[in-house]
């Protein structure tokens, strides 16, 4: 299966420090851009992200950075 593209843009969340969240990696959440389940229809699993600090993170939205689950302006190429 082919990675969904949820948007070129990423998501800023303010994330709370020791908070868990849970990246979706395929593209397909409709709870974007974290996981809602949607990926049991595919090979992929979501990414673990542990908050270390009270800030707000660009999460990708792309689905394609290195730096999964947050942003590395790969949707700038796409």
């Amino acid at each position: 299966m082919e990675i969904k593209t949820a948007k070129n843009t990423p998501y800023p969340v303010k994330v709370v420090k020791g908070q868990t969240y849970y990246w979706c990696s395929c593209g397909l959440s409709n709870n974007q851009p974290f996981c809602d389940r949607s990926h049991q229809r595919t090979d992929l699993s979501p990414l673990e992200f542990i908050a270390s600090e009270s800030i707000t993170v660009y999460f990708c939205g792309c689905k394609q950075s290195a730096n999964a689950p947050l942003c590395d302006g790969t949707h700038k190429s796409l």
